[in-house]
């Protein structure tokens, strides 16, 4: 499909070829479902501690005798029972993370970038440098109408650029190998650079097939 390459001055700049194989599938709701819940679970830091029984601190000699007190018999006054006793079955550090299939990430990332196409929330500019202040960059996606955008460069960002939009709310930018199922339907435009494009097609397998199929 022929799409417009805008610019940041909301200027025209050409057209791009953007695949169908990865820009106009049907999005698989169920599918970006899983992804976000696999990304989302991978970032949990789970450093949650509690102590337990044999953690706390405190002696380990028994209270009192087991009979002929009148009291219920008693191990440990490190018991959870007990005020100063450790908690029983408490959180504990663990990874919260699990594997999730190349091929459903992968379908993924397309599902989610079908998604912003059939939405006409998908632009394509043509650079994303040049930006050295925030008040300008601010000043550019307030012309454009994006109060909530992520913008995908290449393999790599333009520090100056990425500097001028740390400070914008709602605004991120990240190089294509960061671009993700959750940032892309966590912000309502979804820009993508020339190279951006281009690195997308190679990340998702079609830039080399493209280059052999014209050979």
């Amino acid at each position: 499909m022929q799409i417009e390459i805008k610019t940041l001055d909301n200027g025209s700049a050409g057209t791009a070829e953007l695949p169908d194989e990865i820009f106009a599938t049907t999005p698989r709701a169920d599918i970006m479902a899983r992804v976000v819940h696999w990304q989302l679970a991978c970032r949990r830091a789970g450093t949650h501690k509690v102590k337990g029984m044999g953690e706390v601190s405190g002696t380990t000699k028994k209270p009192y005798r087991q009979k002929g007190t009148g009291n219920a018999r008693q191990g440990s006054l490190r018991a959870p029972q007990f005020r100063t006793g450790g908690a029983v079955h408490g959180p504990v550090v663990r990874d919260h993370g699990y594997d999730l299939p190349k091929k459903v990430r992968r379908l993924g990332l397309i599902s989610a970038l079908s998604q912003k196409q059939a939405e006409g929330k998908l632009v394509v500019i043509d650079t994303a440098a040049g930006m050295e202040k925030t008040r300008d960059l601010a000043a550019k996606l307030r012309a454009l109408g994006w109060r909530s955008a992520l913008i995908v460069d290449g393999a790599s960002v333009d520090e100056g650029f990425a500097r001028a939009s740390r400070s914008l709310l709602a605004v991120d930018v990240l190089p294509t190998i960061g671009a993700n199922v959750y940032d892309i339907l966590n912000h309502d435009v979804l820009a993508i650079t020339v190279a951006g494009v281009e690195a997308l097609k190679a990340r998702l397998g079609f830039g080399a097939a493209e280059e052999r199929s014209a050979a």
